[in-house]
């Protein structure tokens, strides 16, 4: 576990030896961690994300037992609430423009953590230690022949309801919020590449979940790199962290907002993972994400919170992403 001097500077010297590694940095960047592939222990980490993985030759068992074994024990809405209205009253008075509110609910699980990774089908999975397990659809960054995407995702919608797409896509405030997240991510990659362009805007994407499906919308966004970017991948990751997507805008008031008002630490969850393989870099913002703790198992989620938003919506598109990709 590093600082952010010395976690950049590894990734960047690894990066410049053409050397593939893993990394994971937190939400606050106060603990990341950065380590060789070859150095990968598999008793302690098991990851996949489209470039590379530490999985091959398990077989997962049928997830089915699993159907009925996630019991969510929501906290109140009236505490929601709360932390909803000191939201809302920093945006009205101009402090942030989207805020992305989360929480850790309590769940009960009659599996564990490892077995829960291996049996979700997610683009992303990452299994640490026995403290998290984290089973991600969003991409954060990739890297490849110098150039970078990023994919910003923003809006939920339950699947089953009439008209889904067509709601979700429609929503005056969804659209708000998306777009300005794209705006964000856009200005991010604009520190670190040139010719930066959305390539993509608001396409959507279904993802199955033990509860049924759910319809997400998603962006790409792209830039060019210097010829020299292996030697700075460092450099790329931490000026644009933490993830535009689960922050808000601008950045870093909306994070002190969130800092504030948020009753519990975000550890791990909403930061980032991911492999470089000596030739590409693939990432994750880390979100569908279980956690460990004294007290037993949360589940850590959240959404978006703008001037249009209605607190009883927020809510329960919190409690709709509490859910395992196993079906």
């Amino acid at each position: 576990m590093d600082n952010i001097v010395n976690a950049k500077d590894r990734m960047n010297r690894l990066g410049t030896e053409k050397t593939p590694f893993l990394f994971i940095i937190d939400f606050l960047q106060q603990k990341p961690v950065v380590i060789p592939l070859r150095e990968v222990n598999s008793q302690h980490i098991l990851f996949q994300t489209c470039i590379a993985k530490n999985t091959s030759g398990f077989l997962p068992n049928s997830g089915t037992q699993l159907n009925h074994s996630l019991e969510i024990i929501p906290q109140p809405f009236e505490d929601y609430q709360d932390q909803f209205d000191t939201v809302v009253a920093e945006i009205k008075k101009g402090n942030s423009f989207v805020v992305n509110l989360t929480a850790q609910t309590p769940i009960r699980l009659e599996t564990n953590l490892q077995t829960i990774f291996h049996q979700a089908k997610a683009k992303y999975k990452l299994w640490y230690n026995d403290e998290f397990v984290c089973f991600s659809p969003e991409t954060f960054v990739t890297i490849e022949e110098a150039k970078v995407y990023a994919y910003p995702m923003k809006g939920t919608i339950n699947a089953s309801i009439p008209n889904a797409k067509q709601l979700l896509m429609n929503s005056l405030k969804e659209k708000a919020e998306h777009n300005t997240i794209v705006d964000l991510l856009r200005n991010d990659l604009s520190m670190v590449a040139d010719d930066v362009r959305v390539t993509k805007l608001r396409y959507v994407e279904e993802i199955e979940t033990h509860k049924g499906r759910l319809l997400q919308v998603s962006s790409e966004i792209e830039g060019r790199l210097a010829s020299n970017y292996f030697s700075h991948l460092g450099d790329i990751l931490f000026t644009m962290l933490p993830a535009g997507s689960v922050t808000g805008a601008p950045k870093k008031k909306t994070v002190d907002i969130i800092v504030e008002t948020e009753t519990y630490q975000r550890g791990y969850y909403t930061g980032v993972f991911g492999v470089f393989d000596g030739q590409r870099l693939d990432s994750a913002v880390m979100i569908r994400f279980i956690e460990k703790t004294s007290n037993g198992y949360v589940y850590k989620s959240g959404g978006g919170i703008t001037s249009r938003s209605d607190p009883h919506d927020e809510y329960q598109e919190l409690i709709e992403k509490i859910y395992v990709p196993i079906y």
